[in-house]
């Protein structure tokens, strides 16, 4: 029995760089709302922060693409397909979950100024984590049985 060498840990890598950005972009935003809520003396809503955590699952959809690539255990002569395709699956969840982070900056400025809107903007949260949903199911099925 080969034991899969798997993507090298490049989709789990690179989407948890996306989120890092995404959390870090929304994180900023939040945290400017809150300031000018505060400077305001209006209550800061503490909802703000599910537009912060909102990027942090793709860096789940990531741990669990790259656990499926080294289940694959597939020979070694598929290594590189294996790196370029977690190398390629990990990049776009990594934008997923920073495109996210952007989208929940402008929800967190948005929300804080109007009051209003929650719904709509998690939905919107809500479409960009379909795309990394497709990601980590297509790339899933993707793989060659081993």
């Amino acid at each position: 029995m080969i034991q899969g060498l798997g993507d090298m840990g490049l989709s789990l890598t690179l989407a948890a760089a996306g989120s890092a950005l995404g959390t870090g972009a929304a994180g900023m935003a939040a945290i400017g709302a809150w300031k000018k809520a505060f400077a305001q003396n209006k209550m800061a809503p503490f909802i703000l922060i599910a537009f912060v955590g909102a990027p942090l699952s793709q860096t789940i959809y990531g741990f669990i693409l790259k656990n499926q690539i080294i289940a694959a255990n597939l020979p070694p002569d598929s290594y590189p397909f294996q790196i370029i395709l977690g190398a390629a699956a990990g990049m776009a969840l990594g934008f997923s979950a920073w495109m996210q982070g952007k989208a929940g900056a402008s929800a967190a400025d948005a929300l804080t100024e109007t009051g209003k809107g929650f719904g709509n903007y998690i939905m919107v949260l809500g479409v960009i984590e379909t795309v990394a949903l497709f990601v980590m199911v297509f790339t899933m099925t993707a793989l060659p049985k081993g």
